[in-house]
């Protein structure tokens, strides 16, 4: 009897993978909602991110730097060019490779997104001890490790 009603309790708890998955989209949905007043999206907060720490990277760099494909990313570069946060400039020894910069739009917008996404995550965080949060991230690292296994 014992062993039939550990199976059942386990069977009734969401798989790691759903409350992995929940726990995404539950960040994800917290966090368009404080990027939305501003006028972002998060693909574009997180290109943001990434042109700031590197500017100059071509778009494919960048896609795979969001985790997006290079049709998604052509996709929220038209946008971004359109909103003005971005702009595409030649290589100067390459005509045929355009680099992407933050424009001074972008600068602010990410400016601005930082300090509404920065509470969305203290709020996160507050949730865990500190040696909690290490814990995560160790765990979290050997569930992407075995999955890539």
């Amino acid at each position: 009897m014992e062993v039939a009603s550990s199976k059942k309790s386990r069977a009734a708890e969401p798989s790691v993978g759903v409350l992995l998955k929940r726990a995404e989209q539950a960040m994800v949905k917290a966090k368009n909602a404080v990027l939305k007043p501003i006028g972002l999206t998060l693909a574009q907060y997180v290109a943001l991110g990434e042109l700031e720490q590197r500017p100059g990277v071509t778009a494919a760099t960048l896609a795979r730097a969001c985790f997006v494909s290079p049709q998604a990313i052509m996709i929220l570069l038209k946008s971004m060019e359109q909103q003005g946060l971005v702009m595409r400039v030649a290589h100067a020894r390459h005509a045929n490779v355009l680099e992407l910069h933050m424009t001074d739009v972008g600068r602010e917008a990410l400016h601005l997104a930082r300090a509404q996404i920065g509470p969305v995550e203290r709020r996160v965080a507050d949730a865990f001890s500190a040696k909690e949060i290490a814990t995560f991230r160790v765990l979290l690292s050997r569930f992407v490790d075995a999955i890539d296994a």
